[in-house]
Order: C-alpha cells, then structure tokens, then sequence
C-alpha cells in the first residue's frame, strides 16, 4: 500500500463516446455560428489542465467555448460556413467579448444583434 495506490485512474472514453461529444460540440458550434451574425473563431491552445478549445464571438460579444478534439472538426465548420478563425495567442481576446463580459457582471442588458451587418447566408 503506497501513496498513488488510492488514486483511481482517469475514465478512458470510448470511440463511441468521444464521436457522440464531437458531434454534441460540432451541433452546438454551427447552432451558435447560424443564429448570429459576424461569428469570428478563435483557437486556444492546450495547456496542461485543458484540451484545446474554440470560442466562438459574435459581433455583439456574445460567446462560447467548447473544446475541441479533433481540429477538423473547426477547419471542416470554418470552410463550410465561412467564418474566419484566429490563433488567439497572436491576435488576443477581442474587446466586444470583454465589453460583453463587464455588461453581464454589472447587470446590464445586451445588445440583441448588429443591425449593420448583412444577414448571414443560408
């Protein structure tokens, strides 16, 4: 009996179950991309406690984050509904997500959507 022999090992994923969470996270990802406009997408990169991740900000601030294990799952979204994605590290967080983020913590309301934007092809 030693130290580490307490400690369980981390659950192993099946290949069922890491395409059921791929294709949870790429339905979430082209939901957000369609229902607004001007959604930019931005890579992080793996850190030791993280996958790597994708954030997705549209032109309001709104966002989210999902991570992504297979990075074809982006380049395949990125091609298809053309929305351009960053490296995060070279071009840093955009100022809409963080006017976003200090509006939700004062209490604010939102802005619904850019209205100067052209609607987003279907």
């Amino acid at each position: 009996m030693g130290w580490f022999s307490r400690r369980k090992a981390a659950p192993v994923e099946s290949r069922a179950e890491q395409r059921a969470e791929v294709n949870r996270v790429r339905e979430h990802l082209e939901e957000f991309i369609r229902s607004r406009r001007g959604v930019e997408a931005f890579v992080e990169p793996a850190t030791t406690m993280n996958p790597p991740t994708v954030l997705l900000i549209a032109s309001t601030g709104e966002w989210t984050r999902r991570r992504v294990l297979h990075p074809g799952v982006l380049r395949e979204l990125s091609e298809r509904l053309m929305i351009p994605v960053y490296d995060i590290q070279q071009v840093g967080y955009p100022q809409r997500m963080r006017d976003w983020n200090a509006r939700a913590k004062r209490g604010e309301p939102q802005p619904v959507e850019d209205t100067e934007l052209p609607p987003w092809p279907q």
